[in-house]
This record gives C-alpha cells, sequence and structure tokens, in this order.
C-alpha cells in the first residue's frame, strides 16, 4: 500500500522542515516539534492518531501560543500581512467572513475584542462552512463561558482547525 504523496513528502523532510510544516497546521511550537519527532508515519489514520495526542498533553500556554498563528475572524488585513504562509488555508476557512456585511464585520470585531479582553486571546472557530453570522452568534455565546471551559472549547476548535490543515497537508502539498 503506498502513502499519499504528501505524506511520503512529510516522512522525508528533515526535522526542521517538517516542524516547519507541522507549524502551519497548529502553532504550538511543541506540537510541531513532537509531530516531527514522531515521524515516520505509516498512514494518514497514524498521522492524525498522532496529533490527537499530543495534543492532548498540550498545556495552556502551548494552545495559546497557537492561537496566536490565527487573524482574528474577519480580519482582512492581518489574514493578508501576518499570515502569509497559512493565507490561502485560512482565507478559505474563513471564507464565510468575506462574504459578511459591513455591521456584521464590525460587530465581529467589537465581539473579538471584549472576547479578548475576558479570556487573553483571540476568538477561535472552525470557520470552514461557517456564515459571518453563524460565527458572530458563536463568538457572542462562548463570550458566558468560564474561562477554563472557554479554553476547553477552543482549544476542541484548534483541533479541528488542525485536523483540517493536516488534510490540506497530505492532499494538496
Amino acid at each position: 500500500m503506498s502513502l499519499p504523496p504528501g505524506l511520503e513528502r512529510l516522512n522525508a523532510l528533515d526535522a526542521d522542515e517538517a516542524r516547519s510544516e507541522f507549524l502551519r497546521c497548529c502553532g504550538s511550537a511543541r506540537w510541531a516539534g513532537a509531530m516531527a519527532s514522531r515521524r515516520p508515519f505509516r498512514d494518514a489514520g497514524d498521522l492524525f492518531d498522532c496529533a490527537r495526542k499530543i495534543e492532548r498533553g498540550l498545556s495552556r500556554e502551548d494552545w495559546i501560543e497557537a492561537f496566536r498563528h490565527h487573524p482574528r475572524i474577519g480580519d482582512k488585513e492581518a489574514l493578508r500581512l501576518k499570515f502569509a504562509s497559512t493565507r490561502a488555508w485560512a482565507a478559505g476557512e474563513q471564507g464565510g467572513a468575506a462574504l459578511a456585511s459591513e455591521k456584521t464585520l464590525e460587530d465581529l470585531a467589537r465581539a473579538n475584542g471584549e472576547y479578548e479582553k475576558r479570556f487573553g486571546y483571540i476568538f477561535i472557530i472552525c470557520a470552514t462552512g461557517k456564515s459571518a453570522e453563524e460565527m458572530l452568534q458563536a463568538l457572542r455565546s462562548r463570550l458566558s463561558n468560564a474561562p477554563d471551559a472557554e479554553l476547553g472549547a477552543a482549544a476542541a476548535e484548534q483541533s479541528k482547525i488542525t485536523r483540517l490543515r493536516l488534510e490540506k497537508l497530505l492532499h494538496n502539498s
């Protein structure tokens, strides 16, 4: 059974190159380093299982580091400037925000500010397939979470994003 071309390529990279590729999927240096050190992966299932196992051991600081590697939902300027290495992925993931009305984008910006003030990091959501209004509703709903519960919710969303990006890495390298 042959490996997907992206997995074969990942397994063949040197450690620094592999870490860099994994950082595109999840911005936690600890997670990316652990993923790079666990190669070679037998198949895609092995890759995804390893990713989940490593995620379970991440600290609050590791998660927040991962969150910092995302633009704010709807922040097109941040997407363009700061996140060049994942720009195409993030733009596709946030496609619903690109279609939002000016009022919805303003409401997202305002709610994002409230969220950051309350929790100390940006709002994370797996935006794929969601409209800006759905993301805004989720953001407002999660504002009432207790800090520990919200970290868990944000980490679960990061895990979904990581999985999608690992799939893209395997198939669109």
